[in-house]
C-alpha cells in the first residue's frame, strides 16, 4: 500500500472514504479499502465503531473490490 499524503488525502472526495461525514477510513484505491476494512473491523471488537459504521465501510469496500 502506497502512503497518503496529507494534500493527497484532502484532495479526495468525501465519496472516497468509508466514513464521509467523518472523512474516515480514506478509500482511493483497492489496497487501502483492504486496508480499511480490516482497520474497521479492529476497531469495531474494541468498541470504538459501532455495527452501523462497520458495514457502511464494509459495503464500500465490497463496491471497490467488486464483491457482492
Amino acid at each position: 500500500m502506497v502512503e497518503l499524503s496529507t494534500s493527497a488525502r484532502n484532495a479526495l472526495a468525501d465519496k472516497d472514504f468509508g466514513l464521509p461525514h467523518k472523512r474516515a477510513y480514506p478509500m482511493p484505491d483497492a489496497s487501502h479499502a483492504r486496508n480499511a476494512k480490516a482497520r474497521a473491523a479492529e476497531e469495531f471488537h474494541k468498541g470504538n465503531l459501532s455495527a452501523s459504521e462497520k458495514a457502511q465501510i464494509d459495503r464500500k469496500v465490497d463496491e471497490i473490490l467488486g464483491a457482492a
